[in-house]
């Protein structure tokens, strides 16, 4: 009779969920119909190389305590789902619809600034592409709620791992994804 220790059975289950939630990212509707996700599951000794990215990243910030935290979070999970915005610009500008959730009166202007690079990413970002991420992270967790895989989504992953160049994507946001007795990305001190 076959047997699957428990250690194997969990760490096998989450990567399915993982690419569940992949599938769940990419199929989450998408503004305008202009999909520009972009997935990749992190796992194996490639959490050790986020984790050492994210101390790193987080050395000379003020806030470099929250980067090491969840940097020992992402070793301590089994794998990490990374959810990008592969472009920035405004939804289909040749009919835009100028919002100016950018903070540019319409998309004209937004697409004449220059881009700048902030600590983490680069801006500025059309309100679409960014309630797109938004949607794509919540389904994506969704799944992992649905199959009791323990997950927090956590800023402090995407800057290190966008530095990593493992994505094209210019915002990326981590999904960390465990499977223990207790939820260790929360009462986390």
């Amino acid at each position: 009779m076959p047997l699957i220790q428990e250690k194997k059975a969990e760490t096998e289950g989450v990567l399915a969920v993982a690419k569940a939630m992949a599938v769940a990212a990419r199929t989450a509707p998408k503004t305008r119909g202009d999909d520009a996700i972009e997935t990749m599951i992190v796992y194996g000794d490639e959490r050790q190389t986020l984790c050492d990215a994210m101390k790193s990243h987080g050395e000379n910030k003020s806030t470099s305590e929250i980067f090491i935290r969840d940097g020992k979070n992402v070793l301590n999970s089994i794998a990490v789902l990374l959810i990008g915005l592969k472009d920035l610009r405004p939804k289909k500008p040749d009919n835009p619809l100028n919002c100016g959730g950018c903070g540019f009166e319409d998309c004209k202007g937004f697409l004449k600034v220059k881009k700048s690079e902030g600590n983490d990413f680069p801006g500025p970002v059309c309100m679409f592409q960014s309630i797109d991420l938004g949607i794509a992270l919540a389904s994506a967790c969704s799944v992992a709620a649905r199959f009791h895989v323990d997950n927090r989504i956590m800023y402090t992953i995407g800057g290190p791992a966008r530095k990593l160049g493992w994505m094209t994507s210019e915002i990326i946001i981590g999904i960390p994804l465990s499977s223990s007795g207790k939820n260790i990305y929360f009462d986390r001190g």
